[in-house]
């Protein structure tokens, strides 16, 4: 990855037992060329879950053996780490936190919006759910319903371990707890694909970017291999079928259409990535848009040289109208961008990293966090 591109940290986090250092193991063994960071929490003095993964990502793991990230006082332990992770001589693509089963992800994500690290983004938060353990987690721990309203994608794990009725019931009550808009997929043994978290090929060194082609190639080229978009459990139970929608416009986007269409996104739609023209004055750069579930952010850059003026996406889901979809971001076009108002960016800059702020000078993601500890939707 280019070094003045922040590198993306995603937050994986879930009760003890409910398979987060498997998802980590899964994630690294089908990383298809991308450097991972890891940095694992562990609870307590013995750190068996580093020791589980140190094989797999050598001088790139840290561990925090002291505990919870959350309980650091002011997050300058976890800045340390991630300082070391992101500098250049590593060529990190993307960190994942591994978090502690006793972390409180809210506190994470405002470590992580807090940092001065200009080398990092928040990568948005992926929750892990026992479903064998489901009605037992949630007993034991009621915080669990605050932690799942505040992902950005929720992972139903061990789904082999329960019958279709039974993950029937369970989706319906995540129905309920999730935050608006917030996927939820299912899995069983840690297996998702690494494409609904971060790209799966280092971005080019030259353009410090992925060229469409590239983009479609990450989308599409293992569509045969069961491990990555066709995730099996035992005899008799459902698999998740990921399927990829490509869409390139010549024509610039409207910014409101546009983030009206990100705001009503299906909850099958899990990844999207990719370019964004909207060429409003003052705003004619390249957007680069990445989602995982309900995370938004946007990164405004320049245009390469000779590099033409197009908005480039891939949608990546399960269950999708894929023509449903390419209609309505046909009807995103602006025939006329150039007559554009400053002020119909305003929907779009709220998402952009660093250092943008939402108008109560929070991150949206904090925004949520707030939310979800208020018990509010």
């Amino acid at each position: 990855m280019n070094s003045r591109q922040p590198i993306p940290v995603v937050v994986l986090a879930g009760f003890l037992g409910s398979g987060k250092t498997t998802v980590l193991n899964h994630l690294l063994r089908n990383r298809g060329g991308t450097r991972i960071g890891v940095v694992v929490n562990d609870f307590g003095s013995i750190e068996i879950d580093a020791m589980s993964v140190a094989g797999q990502v050598g001088d790139s793991m840290v561990s925090l053996g002291s505990g919870c990230l959350c309980c650091a006082v002011d997050g300058s332990e976890l800045d340390a780490y991630l300082e070391k992770l992101s500098a250049p001589i590593h060529r990190i693509d993307v960190i994942v936190i591994e978090a502690s089963g006793l972390a409180e992800p809210q506190e994470m994500i405002r470590m992580l919006m807090a940092s001065e690290n200009p080398a990092i983004r928040y990568g948005g938060m992926v929750q892990l759910v026992d479903a064998a353990e489901f009605d037992t987690t949630r007993a034991t721990h009621p915080e669990t319903d605050r932690h799942i309203a505040v992902a950005d994608l929720v992972v139903l794990n061990k789904t082999d371990r329960v019958d279709p009725a039974e993950r029937a019931r369970i989706k319906g009550v995540l129905a309920t707890l999730r935050g608006p808009g917030t996927p939820v997929i299912g899995a069983d043994h840690g297996r998702i694909d690494p494409e609904l978290l971060f790209d799966r090929r280092p971005w080019t060194e030259t353009r410090g970017q992925l060229s469409f082609e590239d983009l479609l190639a990450e989308a599409g080229h293992h569509a045969d291999e069961d491990v990555h978009h066709e995730h099996a459990g035992n005899a008799g139970h459902a698999h998740t079928v990921y399927e990829s929608t490509e869409f390139v416009s010549e024509q610039a986007l409207s910014p409101r259409r546009f983030i009206e269409f990100l705001d009503r996104r299906p909850a099958g739609l899990y990844r999207i990535k990719g370019f964004v023209y909207f060429g409003v004055p003052g705003h004619e750069e390249r957007y680069e848009v990445h989602a995982v579930g309900r995370f938004l952010r946007f990164a405004p850059g320049p245009w390469g040289r000779g590099e033409p003026r197009l908005t480039q996406l891939v949608l990546i889901g399960s269950g999708t109208d894929g023509p449903g979809l390419l209609r309505e971001l046909e009807a995103c076009r602006e025939p006329a961008p150039q007559k554009g108002s400053p002020e119909s960016m305003w929907g779009i800059l709220r998402y952009v990293a660093r250092p943008a702020e939402t108008p109560e000078g929070r991150h949206p993601a904090e925004e949520q966090a707030a939310a979800a500890e208020a018990g509010t939707p």
